[in-house]
C-alpha cells in the first residue's frame, strides 16, 4: 500500500507547473511593463482598497485605496542591473501618486519580500514593516530606484507592483522594469 502512496504523490507533484523564467538575451537589455499610466482621481474615486496594508499616518485613512496593478512573468536577472523606468527605452523618469508597493515572489508564487516606493512615513502589512526604497518622492528620474540589490542575482523571481494612494489624488505614470548587463562593478559589494 505504501508504494503506491508514494507514486500517487510524485504524480501529484508532477502536476504542479511552475512557468518557465523568461529568458534575458546575453548582453541585451529586457523591459517589462510594471504599471500602465493611470490619469489623476481623488483618493476617494479608487474602489479597491488594500485592507491588509497599513499606512502610517495619523491625519489621513490608513487603508491605502489601489490606483493600479501590474505583475511581470516570471523572470531571472543572473547579476544583472534592474531598475525602474517611465518608459520602455529606459530613457524617462516617472512618478506615482502616493506609493508604489513591489512584493518580490519566487517562481512558485511564494512572497519573498516586500518594498515601498514613493511618498509615505512607513507602511505595514500584517505585523511586518516594509522597507522603503529610495527617497520620498512622488517623482523619480529615469533608472534611479535600483532594485539589484532587491531581487535575487541568481534563480526566478517576480513581481507584484500595486500603487497605491491615501489622500488627496492617486496617479501612476508609465512605470517599466529594465534589466540589463552590468557594466562595472555592482554598486554595492557583500563584504564579510
Amino acid at each position: 500500500m505504501m508504494p503506491r502512496l508514494a507514486v500517487l504523490a510524485l504524480v501529484a507533484a508532477s502536476c504542479v507547473r511552475v512557468p518557465p523564467p523568461t529568458e534575458i538575451p546575453a548582453g541585451q537589455p529586457s523591459t517589462v511593463m510594471l504599471i500602465e499610466e493611470t490619469a489623476e482621481r481623488e483618493t476617494s474615486q479608487w474602489a479597491s482598497l488594500r485592507e491588509d496594508i497599513v499606512i502610517d499616518t495619523t491625519q489621513y485613512d490608513r487603508t491605502p485605496h489601489v490606483v493600479a496593478f501590474g505583475e511581470t512573468p516570471v523572470l531571472q536577472s543572473e547579476g544583472a542591473s534592474v531598475r525602474l523606468y517611465g518608459d520602455k527605452e529606459g530613457l524617462k523618469g516617472w512618478s506615482v501618486d502616493n506609493v508604489l508597493l513591489l512584493e518580490l515572489f519566487d517562481a512558485a508564487g511564494n512572497l519573498r519580500d516586500r518594498t515601498a516606493i514613493g511618498f509615505t512615513d512607513g507602511i505595514d502589512a500584517g505585523k511586518e514593516h516594509v522597507d522603503l526604497l529610495g527617497r520620498q518622492s512622488f517623482r523619480f528620474e529615469a533608472g534611479e530606484i535600483d532594485l539589484t540589490r532587491f531581487v535575487p542575482e541568481h534563480g526566478a523571481w517576480k513581481l507584484r507592483a500595486t500603487v497605491l494612494d491615501y489622500y488627496g489624488v492617486g496617479h501612476a505614470s508609465d512605470i517599466w522594469l529594465r534589466i540589463e548587463p552590468r557594466t562595472g562593478p555592482p554598486a554595492f559589494e557583500k563584504i564579510d
